[in-house]
C-alpha cells in the first residue's frame, strides 16, 4: 500500500511538475510576468521565492497538499487590475503566437517527457519474453494461418509496408494492439526456432469482430501469452493439484492421451476438466518426473467464471518463459522513443475517437485509483516498468489536454485558432459558455472514471 501511494505520488507530481514548467518557462522567454507556479491544489505545504529572478519576474512557488493538478499564474487584466508599468508584462497584451505557444508548451513538456523516458528505458534494457509463440486459440486467426506452439515470430509487416524486426513477445503485441485497432492484415514471418528457416504467414486482422485491445480481442487473433514449458509450480494447500499427488517441478507429457506442447495447452484442458452441470472430471495425466514417467488421476474443481463453470487445479502451471535482453544505443533509444510516444499518442487519439462514436467501451476510462494501482504494480515489477508506466501517462496526460475542449490548453489553441483567422477575440459571453460547458464535461468524465475505479475494485 506504501508503495502504491509513494510511486504514484511521484509519478503525479513529477507529471504535472513538467506540464507547468512548460507553460512556466515559455511564458518567461515570451516576457510574462510569472505570479505563481504551483504543483498541486488545496493548502500549501511548502512555499518559497528564489532571491535571483529574471528580469520583470517576481514568482512564488507552491507545493500543496493535493497532488491531482497545478496551474502558473500571469500577470492578467482579465483577472485583477495591472499598473500602467506592467501592462506589456500582462499575459492579455501578447501576441497571439506569444499566447499559443505558452499555452501548447504544457502539453509539449509532458509529450517531450515521454521521449526521454522510453529513451531512458531503450538505453537501460529491459528484460521481455523471447517471440516464440504459445498454442494459438483454437478457431483463432492464428489457428487457421497455421501458426502452431514454438514458432519463432523473426519479423513482421502491416499491408504494404516494409518489415520490421521483432525482438520480444512484447514487441509483437504492441505491433498487434496497432494493427487490430487499424483493422490492417499483418504478416509475420515465423520459424521453428530462433535461426530456423522462416516462412510467411498472413494474419487477417481486417476480420476481427471485436477491436478493444483487451485479452477477447487477442484470443480472438489467438496470439495470447509467449511459449512456456508446461511445468508445475506452486501448489496451494488442499487445491486439486496437491491431492492428485503433484509435485512442482512435474512435466506434463499428455491428458488423457492429448500430448501437451506447453502452458498453454495445459490451461485449456485444466479449464476444459468439468462437466455442464459444474462437476469436476476426472483426467488421466502423463507425468514426467525426475527422469521417469508417472501418470496421476487429476479432478479439476469447478468455478464460475463469466457466468462459465471452468476447471481449477489448485497450482501455478507453466514455467517462465525465456527472456532477452533488449536495449538500444544512443541515437537508436532516441529515434525509437520519438516513434514510440508518436505511436502512442496516435493511438490513444485513436481510442477516444471510438468511445465517442461508441465503438469502444467508455469502461476504457481509467481514474486515479486504477491510475495508482498500476503505478504500485509497475514500481514493484523495477526501473524500466515504472518509467514506461510513466511514459505511458505523461503522452496521456500531453494528448488530454490538447483536446479541442473548453478548460483545458486544447480549448484555448482553439480560442487563438478562432481570433487568427477571424482577426477578433472570442467574445467574454461565448467564453463564460464554453467554460462551463467545458467544466460540465470535464466533470461527467471524472465521475464516469471514478466508476469505472470502483467498479473494478469490486470485481
Amino acid at each position: 500500500m506504501i508503495l502504491t501511494v509513494l510511486s504514484f505520488v511521484v509519478a503525479l507530481g513529477l507529471l504535472i511538475a513538467v506540464h507547468e514548467y512548460g507553460h512556466y518557462r515559455v511564458a518567461v522567454a515570451c516576457g510574462v510576468k510569472v505570479l505563481r507556479f504551483s504543483v498541486g491544489f488545496g493548502k500549501p505545504l511548502l512555499r518559497w521565492k528564489p532571491q535571483r529572478q529574471r528580469p520583470g519576474q517576481d514568482t512564488e512557488f507552491v507545493l500543496c497538499a493535493i497532488p491531482l493538478g497545478g496551474y502558473v499564474r500571469m500577470l492578467d487584466e482579465r483577472e485583477a487590475p495591472v499598473a500602467a508599468d506592467e501592462r506589456h508584462l500582462a499575459f492579455n497584451t501578447q501576441p497571439l503566437r506569444a499566447r499559443a505557444a505558452i499555452v501548447a508548451a504544457g502539453p509539449v513538456a509532458n509529450l517531450a517527457l515521454a521521449v526521454l523516458l522510453y529513451a531512458a528505458v531503450a538505453w537501460i534494457g529491459v528484460s521481455a519474453p523471447q517471440p516464440v509463440l504459445s498454442t494459438p486459440t483454437p478457431a483463432s486467426l492464428a489457428d487457421r494461418a497455421g501458426l502452431r506452439a514454438g514458432d519463432w515470430v523473426t519479423r513482421a509487416a502491416v499491408g504494404e509496408q516494409a518489415p520490421s524486426v521483432v525482438r520480444s513477445f512484447d514487441d509483437l503485441r504492441w505491433q498487434l494492439t496497432q494493427a487490430a485497432l487499424d483493422g490492417e492484415d499483418m504478416r509475420l514471418w515465423v520459424a521453428e526456432g530462433e535461426h530456423g528457416t522462416p516462412r510467411a504467414v498472413l494474419l487477417p486482422l481486417s476480420d476481427l469482430a471485436r477491436r478493444e485491445a483487451d485479452l477477447a480481442m487477442f484470443q480472438q487473433i489467438g496470439i495470447v501469452s509467449p511459449w512456456s514449458a508446461p511445468l508445475m509450480g506452486g501448489l496451494l494447500p488442499d487445491g486439486a493439484a496437491q491431492a492428485a499427488g503433484l509435485r512442482a517441478g512435474d512435466r506434463v507429457r499428455a491428458v488423457d492421451d492429448q500430448p501437451v506442447s506447453d502452458a498453454q495447452t495445459l490451461r485449456a484442458l485444466i479449464r476444459q476438466g468439468v462437466s455442464a452441470q459444474g462437476q469436476g472430471v476426472a483426467q488421466r495425466w502423463q507425468i514426467e518426473r525426475d527422469g521417469g514417467r508417472v501418470e496421476l488421476l487429476v479432478t479439476p474443481r469447478p468455478e464460475q467464471q463469466n457466468g462459465q463453470w471452468v476447471g481449477r487445479v489448485g497450482a501455478f502451471v507453466g514455467a517462465p518463459p525465456a527472456m532477452v535482453e533488449v536495449s538500444e544505443g544512443l541515437f537508436g533509444g532516441l529515434q525509437n522513443a520519438v516513434i514510440r510516444t508518436g505511436e502512442v499518442s496516435w493511438l490513444t487519439l485513436k481510442m477516444m475517437a471510438r468511445m465517442l462514436i461508441g465503438e469502444a467501451s467508455l469502461k476504457n476510462i481509467s481514474g486515479p485509483i486504477t491510475i495508482a494501482d498500476y503505478a504500485g504494480k509497475s514500481a514493484s515489477m523495477g526501473l524500466t516498468s515504472y518509467l514506461t508506466f510513466m511514459a505511458l501517462i505523461s503522452v496521456s496526460l500531453g494528448v488530454l489536454n490538447l483536446l479541442p475542449l473548453p478548460v483545458l490548453d486544447g480549448g484555448h489553441l482553439m480560442y487563438y485558432l478562432w481570433e487568427g483567422l477571424s482577426g477578433r477575440a472570442l467574445s467574454d459571453a461565448w467564453m463564460e459558455r464554453l467554460q462551463r460547458g467545458g467544466v460540465a464535461v470535464l466533470m461527467l468524465l471524472m465521475v464516469l472514471a471514478l466508476f469505472n475505479d470502483v467498479a473494478r475494485l469490486l470485481g
